[in-house]
């Protein structure tokens, strides 16, 4: 095919052409924000990637390795220091004891934090089972440990008394983990809702307003910590360091597996179809994208770290979430174009 134009003629290689229907014409391409990897897939990637067992002997070792240098180097101080000053190798015995109360302490909360999370595994791990035996006696316990699991708790005690007004009128299984989850449970899912909109709020508005290289992975990363971290201190009461780590490998892991992280599906393509991707830039597109992909996170914490399955109450949708936490962000720019 020849095209004439001012400065000459243009060629097209039309090869293979005869057969080409409408029909049978390949699709046109999305746009490449669709196919390229955003920062949610390269943070769930990376954090649900389970190392090998050598890279765990390295990292074991060395760190091993650190501290025992650091022990032997800090004995070394203080004993020298005993006999060149003792003044000053008692205050330096005293603050190396301070620090080490201050570790156990940090060590204690983190084996408290594990136990929590144990705790909570065997909370649904009974409700599972009283739900498929229908068994009401198991029923009894689950329901008695998340009244257990919640006594101190301000927050929960209306919940609490409602139930256990109410729980003597439950006579099968289903009905009473399902008042539990309307009473106990329901102020603390919308807490946590509220904790998923405000990260996705925030991932969106970093990804599209600051355009640094990985600065939306290092915000994704970030406000995904802290989403997981607070979801679980909402539900199960303390969340240390290391417990929300391994949650948050819990969550990735299970959003990679089952292919949920992915940014081709019904629910981006509601975002992207509805024509905001073409009226704004290419960041707000990432930044609406980065946003949704950090709700669907935020989901599947509260199903992790929630002591029961959402049955009775219904398992807050992804679109709503990043509809609600959008809302107003990239008004202006609407209606701008």
């Amino acid at each position: 095919m020849k095209l004439k134009t001012k400065s000459g003629p243009v060629l097209f290689d039309l090869d293979n052409t005869d057969n080409v229907t409408p029909s049978t014409a390949p699709p046109v391409p999305e746009l490449d924000i669709i196919l390229t990897p955003t920062a949610m897939q390269r943070v769930a990637s990376l954090a649900a990637k389970r190392p090998n067992r050598l890279v765990r002997w390295f990292w074991g070792l060395l760190f091993s390795l650190i501290g025992l240098l650091i022990s032997v180097a800090a004995w070394d101080f203080v004993i020298g220091l005993l006999y060149r000053s003792p003044i000053l190798g008692w205050v330096a015995v005293g603050l190396t004891g301070l620090f080490c109360g201050v570790l156990l302490l940090i060590s204690l909360r983190e084996m408290a934090a594990f136990g929590q999370l144990r705790r909570v595994n065997r909370i649904q791990t009974g409700a599972a089972e009283a739900l498929i035996n229908h068994n009401l006696t198991r029923a009894l316990e689950v329901t008695g440990q998340i009244t257990a699991l919640y006594q101190s708790r301000d927050d929960t005690r209306w919940g609490r008394e409602v139930f256990a007004d109410k729980r003597s009128d439950m006579f099968d299984a289903d009905a009473l983990l399902g008042l539990a989850e309307n009473t106990i449970l329901a102020p603390l899912d919308a807490r946590a809702r509220l904790e998923v909109e405000a990260a996705a709020r925030q991932v969106a508005t970093i990804t599209a307003i600051v355009p640094l290289a990985l600065a939306d992975v290092l915000t994704a990363l970030t406000a995904n910590m802290r989403m997981i971290r607070r979801i679980a201190e909402i539900y199960e009461g303390r969340s240390g360091t290391l417990g929300t780590w391994r949650l948050a490998r819990q969550v990735l892991s299970h959003l990679v597996t089952t292919g949920a992280i992915a940014v081709g599906d019904d629910l981006i393509g509601s975002v992207v179809g509805g024509g905001l991707l073409s009226k704004v830039s290419r960041r707000f597109g990432e930044g609406v994208i980065n946003g949704a992909l950090t709700a669907r996170v935020g989901v599947a914490a509260m199903e992790v770290c929630r002591p029961l399955a959402f049955a009775a109450e219904r398992k807050p949708l992804v679109t709503s979430l990043v509809k609600q936490s959008l809302k107003g962000l990239f008004g202006n720019i609407l209606k701008d174009h």
